[in-house]
């Protein structure tokens, strides 16, 4: 490995800062749509059924090449891949915005997707390359960094709702371009250079990998139109399997993987990384359609509707910076794991008894508020323990793994979701009763991930063994260092 080249340490908390917010848009931009997919679906002509694919087409681009991404920062260095991941981002966000038909729309949300899943990846490692010398500011960094991806979910609805209702749905798009010149005129000053090493890039692996996530997800949102039964749905979910069983075994035969499978031999790191896929698979859904039903059943206006998810941004930005890294020194990163999943699972079924005729404050703001503490306590040591436990020469593959699991299980989550409250009734626009049975069809799925997710933790987390109170996320990352 090449030699780092570091900033001085004042510059570091502005590094942070740099890296938080790439964090944020990453995450942002899957959820600065929800509030104008009415709007968008009635200008550019899609269906209920194929609305989901504005978020689609996004997250499968950046889950299917997270890896890839974690794989050319450790040979490029992670500030180049920072900067070649913004100039992607920044193109493919004016291609969405001046989309005219569903066609271009998708293209350029995959586009940002591709942008996304270099500048994921390579964040992370940066954060790696700053911090992950010194544990305990490490934990901290974690914790604002970790705020920021449901942050930036959170507060990318409510964005969504101002520029929607005072400007045009296009903007949703266009914010991005000038994020992208301020980051890319600041990294060179502020992120550490070098990091590179020799290798190849396994791209036979990265474009079997993406077309079998978006084959999958693909016959999954088209089964409630064609049937679950159907040759179809059947052919292209086994199509979709092979795909991924063929990358499997790519990674197996070659020298130089995308994903070498050694890595899963890290304690903790499969685990860890499946904690993250369910939680994502939950989460990722239940925003969506709550958007939907704060706007097609409570008749909410954009600029409400997003006003409305403000009060879960707020307690996530505090369960994240404040609560999550003092209890999981406590109480270790496991057992806080099991205990946030399972509290949004209970979220998720409270807000499965919505109304046709419910209001914000019964039906959705006390529910929302459990759910999002679920969250700002899950995300955090699931994230923690999975990038903790690989060696630092792994740091981007392990950072563009992790990233793959909870956008896969987002995308996959939202599939799934969406074909259960499509067959409950939520394709039946104006039909309040069946808007409202398919929606809570989809958070009562949502609750099941969620709480699977918990039993599934608490059954393949490692226990530290670090004696309690005195053990940090990063503390896994040293032990790591010594095998």
């Amino acid at each position: 490995m090449s030699r780092t080249t570091a900033p001085p340490a004042s510059r570091r908390w502005w590094a942070l800062a740099l890296i938080a917010l790439a964090q944020f848009m990453v995450i942002m931009d899957t959820s600065i749509i929800g509030v104008a997919l009415p709007r968008i679906q009635e200008d550019l002509g899609f269906s209920q059924e194929n609305l989901s694919w504005v978020f689609n087409a996004y997250v499968i681009a950046l889950g299917g090449l997270l890896l890839l991404g974690g794989r050319l920062s450790d040979l490029f260095g992670a500030r180049t891949m920072f900067g070649t991941g913004w100039l992607i981002l920044l193109a493919g966000s004016a291609m969405a915005g001046a989309a005219g038909d569903v066609g271009v729309e998708l293209a350029g949300r995959a586009v940002q997707g591709a942008g996304a899943a270099l500048i994921a990846p390579a964040a992370l490692t940066l954060l790696m390359m700053l911090f992950g010398s010194e544990p305990r500011e490490l934990t901290k960094a974690l914790a604002l960094y970790g705020a920021a991806a449901p942050a930036g979910g959170t507060a990318g609805v409510f964005l969504g709702g101002v520029i929607t209702e005072y400007a045009s749905w296009p903007w949703v798009f266009y914010i991005n371009i000038p994020i992208a010149l301020i980051a890319l005129a600041a990294a060179p000053f502020l992120m550490p250079g070098g990091g590179g090493a020799r290798g190849s890039v396994d791209l036979v692996g990265a474009v079997t990998v993406t077309l079998g996530l978006g084959t999958t997800v693909y016959a999954i949102v088209r089964a409630p139109e064609v049937g679950w039964g159907s040759a179809e749905t059947w052919t292209v979910i086994a199509a979709g399997i092979v795909l991924l069983a063929a990358f499997l075994w790519i990674q197996s035969a070659r020298r130089q993987p995308l994903m070498p499978l050694s890595i899963f031999r890290a304690p903790n790191l499969g685990a860890a990384n499946l904690a993250q896929l369910l939680l994502g698979a939950a989460w990722i859904p239940m925003w969506f359609f709550l958007n939907l039903y704060l706007q097609q059943v409570l008749d909410y206006s954009a600029f409400p509707s997003g006003a409305a998810l403000l009060p879960m941004t707020v307690l996530i930005m505090l369960g994240m910076i404040v609560l999550a890294p003092r209890v999981i020194n406590r109480f270790g990163p496991k057992a806080v794991t099991v205990a946030g999943l399972a509290v949004l699972a209970v979220g998720m079924g409270w807000l499965s008894l919505i109304r046709s005729d419910g209001t914000f404050w019964i039906d959705v703001l006390p529910a929302s508020l459990v759910a999002a503490l679920g969250m700002s306590l899950a995300f955090i040591p699931s994230l923690g323990t999975a990038i903790s436990a690989a060696r630092p020469e792994e740091g981007g593959l392990a950072s563009g793994i992790v990233n793959t699991g909870y956008q896969v299980g987002s995308a996959l989550g939202l599939a799934a979701m969406t074909a259960i409250a499509t067959a409950n009734g939520a394709d039946r626009l104006g039909d309040l009763p069946a808007l409202t049975d398919g929606f809570s069809a989809a958070f009562m799925g949502a609750g099941l991930i969620a709480l699977t997710g918990a039993v599934l933790a608490a059954a393949t987390l490692r226990t530290p063994r670090p004696e309690p109170g005195t053990a940090t996320l990063a503390d896994d990352r040293e032990t790591t260092r010594r095998r």
